[in-house]
């Protein structure tokens, strides 16, 4: 790292049009009675309170932590069709799936979701032929509409000519097709953003500690800062339970004889730094029923996942040895060596899915959304999936709009009626907004062609708010980590208009600093020093 860089001055006072400060959004939450309190900010919980506030309703939404700052962006970045669904039949579901991963990339966020493709390899002796697979591409194509090409079988030489870290030996032949991918904490900060510009009220690493009782009913909840330990509270006709792995702790505080509703799976993913390039995404088949993917991401190069369960505290989930070793040797089915070098590795990390209770292992349980009533009346809503998280806001609000005796009907503007396509904000060509921050700055001001395209593909058209913030001072301008695209600028923003309370905030999701591993314990400094400026 460049030592001799100072940190930039500007940032002691927030900028214009920051989001309100804790306390202000302390006083919004405990002074007014909300139509919905959403306990939980992960995709989930936010899409609801987007949902429900462009319907009209009060909303506030709360997080022990920080938004999507557990399973919800530790994910496998993937907005996909489901690809492994055909094997069981679910036609119809992969169609749907299509449909909203295509409508994300084109009118809701095609400034972060970015088309991928993917090479399926057919290696002699492997759980499944050419023939298969080539049949199973092409129809998950054609249930696409055919808008990312037509899957199809290549040979080895052309694939390994995209793909140079593709291992050979044995390899008979490769299919091909198109899904979307993105990055998790960035999508998961604008829809925050979204939800907020509808009206709603949020506020993250606030803990609910009790819930609150009216004649039997869940009516709101306890809360404490975790920031600076200030305890309050916010009442609500109806509050919705979408805590993800602590969905079942939540219910046991309306009801301590709540039964389990749900089982925890593991998921693990390293990072490593790329050392050859990769023009398409392997998917590699285990067994009949398991895929390993290795996926250019963010400039580095992604690996997992695993699928185990778990039955710790979701606090502590990490990941193990046992994880990387699992990871990295289902990885070398397909990858050469070289490209799997330990050294290589500049992260890990493992989240945990959501699943509905019953019999089997985890591997084979349902990916579905379980939305259930308690005692109390309160929802709960666990399960899911990124690429289809408006379609679950979309679905919990049907139900919020069915729930006995009108508690909510009567004042909700009816989903069909909401804008099913309604942009994040943000929304724009990248490649245009890339080159105006090349072209429009202020005399003297420089903007790094590699800094340009990662704002531009991050922030959309918010990046002109960032450059703007260069321009007022160019240190800003400067690079955080001279291997990294990112600008201190950055940090700025995060801390003023996207709710960064603590340096992971900052560096693991509302930036690639941590998963590049680029956030030395210097780095860490500074930030902590600019959000301390707040």
């Amino acid at each position: 790292m460049n030592t001799s860089q100072s940190v930039p001055t500007l940032g002691t006072h927030p900028t214009a049009g920051s989001n309100p400060g804790r306390a202000e959004t302390r006083g919004l939450l405990a002074h007014a009675t909300y139509d919905l309190l959403v306990i939980g900010g992960g995709i989930l919980g936010t899409s609801v309170a987007w949902h429900a506030a462009q319907s009209g309703l009060r909303v506030a939404m709360v997080d022990a932590g920080d938004f999507a700052g557990a399973t919800s962006s530790a994910s496998s970045k993937l907005v996909h069709g489901g690809l492994r669904y055909l094997q069981t039949g679910a036609v119809k579901l992969v169609a749907e799936n299509h449909h909203e991963r295509r409508v994300l990339a084109k009118d809701v966020a095609p400034h972060l979701v970015n088309p991928l493709t993917f090479y399926l390899p057919v290696y002699k002796g492997g759980p499944h032929g050419a023939t298969k697979l080539g049949a199973g591409v092409f129809a998950y194509s054609a249930l696409s509409a055919f808008g990312d090409g037509v899957g199809r079988v290549i040979t080895p030489a052309k694939a390994a000519a995209d793909n140079p870290a593709l291992r050979t030996e044995n390899l008979k032949a490769v299919a091909v097709y198109g899904d979307h991918q993105m990055n998790d904490s960035r999508m998961a900060v604008m829809t925050v953003r979204a939800a907020v510009e509808s009206g709603a009220v949020v506020l993250n690493h606030a803990e609910v500690t009790g819930l609150r009782f009216t004649r039997g009913r869940v009516t709101g909840a306890d809360l404490k800062d975790r920031i600076d330990g200030t305890e309050f509270g916010v009442n609500a006709r109806l509050v919705l339970n979408a805590t993800g792995p602590w969905v079942d702790h939540l219910r046991k505080m309306e009801d301590s004889g709540a039964a389990p509703s749900i089982r925890l799976s593991k998921g693990a993913h390293l990072v490593l730094k790329r050392k050859s390039p990769w023009r398409a995404a392997m998917a590699t088949p285990i067994d009949k029923y398991r895929i390993t993917f290795a996926l250019p991401w963010e400039d580095q190069l992604l690996l997992g996942t695993t699928d185990e369960e778990y039955t710790g505290d979701p606090a502590d989930v990490r990941v193990t040895e046992a994880d990387i070793q699992q990871i990295l040797d289902e990885a070398a089915f397909s990858v050469q060596d070289t490209d799997l070098d330990r050294d290589l590795m500049t992260y890990a990390f493992a989240g945990l899915r959501v699943l509905p209770g019953g019999p089997g292992g985890v591997e084979s349980a349902k990916r579905e959304t379980v939305v259930t009533e308690g005692r109390g009346g309160m929802l709960s809503v666990a399960g899911g999936k990124w690429t289809t998280y408006r379609h679950i806001g979309r679905t919990v609000m049907n139900k919020l709009e069915k729930l006995p005796g009108g508690t909510l009907a009567e004042e909700t503007v009816p989903v069909k009626e909401l804008v099913r396509r309604t942009p994040l904000p943000g929304i724009s060509n990248p490649d245009a907004v890339a080159h105006r921050l090349l072209v429009d700055r202020e005399p003297g001001v420089r903007m790094d062609p590699l800094t340009a395209r990662h704002l531009a593909t991050h922030y959309g058209s918010l990046s002109f708010d960032i450059a703007r913030l260069v321009n007022e001072d160019p240190a800003l301008g400067e690079r955080i980590h001279p291997d990294g695209p990112e600008i201190w600028a950055q940090v700025v923003y995060a801390r003023d208009h996207e709710w960064a309370e603590t340096v992971d905030d900052v560096a693991r999701r509302r930036t690639t600093l941590t998963i590049r591993g680029l956030d030395s314990e210097d780095v860490r400094g500074r930030i902590e020093e600019l959000l301390a400026k707040r």
